[in-house]
């Protein structure tokens, strides 16, 4: 499956402050598909697969009829929440590898306003006993007791914390879309901000917009005849190693990171590249310590490395050692489940990203950590093939 798909087309509707969208979820993801179709140069008729992830609604039966489908010939929903992002790219080069498809929209839409919060989707009939007993019945306030450990045992200091908010704030002040563009992070912003869940404060925590973006996903032969510089994808494993899943405050010895370190192994196992490659890095952070354990998962830096690594300087385009959510970001831009963290690593191997990395081949990005089950992908240019 190395480099034999690749995504050749993406589409994004502005993003809105939660609940304020003027369309309904249906509206926002046929807007994000049909415009990943007129950016790759596809007929949006001729798209004959649909991929989705967590509590999607906008399936493929209410989309066909719109879009003027021809044959739907392969539809799936990946289990799980935001963990599952990532994992939605294996599942299309799966489908068009057999030949169950040729051209798969993989979309997310969110609009609040006819729909419900998305921390009560996530939550509900999915958030196990030993939490409720106790209280917690939101992502906030479990992650904020995986983040206590990093910090308080593991000692990552909150600098590293502040240094990738700052990060995402900084990148969306280049990016017209990015909800947090007017907003000149200073550590005297961080601190004031309310506290969420401790140790998590407002900023420390992801947006929660409507909205809707779609990635279109053909095969490598396909892609090399389309409008668009296509991003192959080099690998992108999903799942969860053992004492995972509904077991997920057994995991050991990951309970502090993500739970991505098995899925890391494969990745680069995969694609036969390592941390030292990658040029920029999607990271999903629905929490920010969160996104801290995915880079420690990957094998970026080593917990008590996290304080040196995680500066301003190392962490944004052009010239940073790992140049993080170059768009903003779940912090920053914006959140629809994370989906807008696959088109901007695609912006990075085209070279149209308004936070350029000169010359990225490689580009990663991660699924929701420290959900049950995760993902992450690795893009690249041809000739990392």
């Amino acid at each position: 499956m190395r480099g034999a798909t690749a995504i050749v087309g993406i589409g994004q509707t502005p993003y809105y402050k939660r609940g304020t969208a003027p369309e309904p979820e249906l509206k926002l993801a046929l807007r994000a598909i049909t415009q990943a179709a007129d950016d790759a140069g596809i007929d949006v008729r001729d798209i004959d697969g649909f991929i989705s992830y967590a509590s999607e609604r906008s399936d493929p039966a209410k989309l066909m009829p719109a879009l003027g489908t021809r044959e739907c010939r392969f539809a799936s929903l990946v289990w799980i929440h935001g963990g599952a992002l990532a994992g939605t790219l294996n599942v299309a080069a799966g489908a068009i590898l057999s030949g169950q498809a040729d051209i798969v929209a993989i979309y997310r839409s969110m609009a609040e306003g006819n729909s419900q919060r998305l921390r009560v989707a996530v939550a509900q009939n999915d958030t196990s006993s030993q939490y409720l007993v106790n209280g917690l019945d939101s992502p906030a306030q479990i992650l904020a007791l995986r983040a206590q450990r990093l910090m308080e045992h593991h000692g990552v200091p909150r600098s590293a914390l502040f240094a990738t908010v700052q990060a995402s704030y900084y990148h969306a002040r280049n990016n017209s879309r990015a909800l947090g563009r007017a907003t000149e992070m200073t550590r005297e912003i961080y601190d004031e901000a309310r506290m969420i869940s401790e140790p998590y404060r407002l900023f420390d925590c992801s947006r929660e917009n409507d909205g809707a973006a779609c990635v279109l996903v053909v095969s490598a032969e396909r892609a090399r005849d389309l409008r668009q510089t296509p991003a192959y994808v080099l690998s992108a494993p999903m799942g969860t190693m053992g004492g995972g899943g509904a077991l997920e405050e057994n995991w050991r010895p990951y309970y502090a990171t993500a739970g991505q370190k098995e899925l890391a192994d494969r990745l680069w196992r995969e694609s036969g590249y390592g941390p030292k490659d990658v040029d920029v890095a999607q990271i999903y952070m629905n929490m920010d310590a969160m996104g801290i354990g995915s880079m420690i998962d990957h094998g970026f830096f080593a917990m008590e490395e996290a304080g040196a690594f995680c500066t301003l300087d190392n962490l944004i385009a052009p010239s940073g050692r790992l140049p993080i959510n170059t768009s903003g970001g779940d912090l920053a831009e914006g959140f629809i489940h994370g989906m807008g963290l696959i088109p901007e690593a695609v912006r990075q191997i085209r070279g149209t990203s308004v936070n350029q990395v000169p010359g990225a081949r490689l580009s990663l990005v991660t699924g929701g950590p420290g959900d049950l089950m995760s993902s992450t992908a690795l893009l690249g240019s041809a000739d990392t093939l």
